[in-house]
């Protein structure tokens, strides 16, 4: 079984319910989608097989992965979540909501970008929604949305420049609808991967 990675990197997530805590990031190439906001490089991507993968990361203490891009569900499949899950890994996954995610996934982080009301369908149930958000966006309708624990909105930055008036804006939605929380970007804000 072969994986096309762009990047294995350790670091804290930066972002959302798992803010703050050290993870093993394996960014993998390709997406379906190209958003105008999105600050990730994902097109590139080195074959790896994933032996060779578990080889990169067992140099790492931490024992949570993060899948992401792209959209890690293009290449995540099931039998390689359970050789990862083997092993001893928790496992998180970023994914756009466009592709059902591989059983065994220990936590779903769901970011839409288009169509909405599709993705419950594909996605019942996740540990968080998280949408960027810029300035006169409409919040989303969590009715049409798959089932969450948790609700973010985050503020889009330009590159690694915060933007006030984006984080202005989520803050007073947040405030009008406290279902929402303010997720900001901090692995930007400190210069982290």
């Amino acid at each position: 079984m072969n994986l096309n990675v762009n990047e294995i990197f350790y670091s804290l997530q930066g972002e959302g319910g798992r803010s703050g805590q050290a993870s093993i990031f394996i960014r993998l190439a390709k997406c379906n989608l190209t958003c105008s906001f999105c600050d990730t490089d994902f097109e590139r991507g080195v074959k790896m097989t994933v032996d060779e993968v578990l080889g990169e990361i067992k140099q790492y203490s931490c024992k949570w992965v993060i899948w992401t891009g792209g959209e890690p569900t293009l290449q995540l499949t099931d039998a390689i979540v359970a050789i990862f899950k083997k092993e001893g890994y928790l496992q998180a996954i970023e994914t756009n909501g466009t592709r059902k995610v591989p059983a065994g996934i220990d936590y779903i982080a769901c970011s839409p970008k288009q169509n909405f009301e599709k993705v419950r369908e594909i996605i019942p149930e996740v540990d968080e929604l998280r949408f960027p958000i810029e300035k006169g966006d409409p919040l989303p309708d969590t009715s049409i949305l798959p089932r969450s624990a948790r609700y973010f909105l985050s503020p889009i930055f330009d590159d690694s420049r915060i933007i006030p008036e984006n984080v202005e804006y989520c803050i007073s939605l947040v405030k009008e609808n406290p279902a929402w929380s303010l997720s900001i970007q901090t692995h930007k804000l400190i210069g982290i991967r």
